[in-house]
């Protein structure tokens, strides 16, 4: 069987091509007006765009080599939900990035055995003012508003908005999503929780 993705690249790639082969604006006299700023892509170019710059990290080793970090952990829905993100690949060189070719994060499967399938994307945008109150600077990407803004989930990370793509993998709940019920952290791959230390016992 042909794996969905497989028939959707072809797709989205002759988007892409549509794209690049639109004729160019004639160069302005030397007296003429300044051209206008170039549209904004609509979604779905922005989606043909995702598609061809991220199907190079279905080989895991390009993905490394271009910059995405493993992290050690399978990361599941903290809030106790259904679902789960899978390993997350941070390039922080695309913190702050709305450009569908350069996700901030890449997500996979892994078996723990060294063998990873590409199934989504995260961007992620610092919040300006920091404040989780406020949200005058939401960006938004594929027509779809960024969620947050998010409080840090780990040492270093700052007030943020955050939006998943679930390009490479159906996510029952949702495209955007951030969490994906068909992805499973296998047992053992979890960040293991904080001991509490219990209360001294009164005399």
């Amino acid at each position: 069987m042909v794996p969905r993705h497989a028939k959707l690249v072809p797709l989205a790639l002759a988007a892409a091509a549509t794209l690049a082969a639109a004729p160019s604006a004639p160069a302005a006299h030397a007296h003429a007006p300044a051209p206008a700023p170039a549209p904004r892509l609509i979604p779905a170019a922005q989606l043909a765009l995702a598609y061809k710059a991220t199907a190079k990290y279905h080989r895991h080793a390009a993905a490394v080599a271009a910059g995405y970090v493993p992290d050690k952990y399978c990361v599941v829905n903290p809030s106790g939900g259904t679902g789960a993100l899978g390993y997350p690949h941070f390039n922080h060189a695309y913190d702050g990035s709305v450009d569908p070719a350069k996700p901030t994060a890449l997500l996979y499967e892994g078996d723990g055995a060294g063998h990873w399938r590409l199934v989504g994307l995260e961007w992620m945008v610092v919040d300006r003012d920091g404040r989780e109150d406020t949200d005058d600077d939401r960006p938004s990407l594929f027509g779809e508003p960024f969620r947050g803004p998010l409080p840090a989930r780990y040492k270093g990370q700052k007030v943020h908005y955050s939006l998943h793509l679930w390009l490479w993998k159906d996510n029952p709940a949702g495209r955007f999503e951030p969490f994906n019920p068909s992805v499973v952290c296998l047992p053992g791959t979890t960040r293991p929780r904080p001991v509490v230390p219990k209360p001294a016992a009164t005399p």
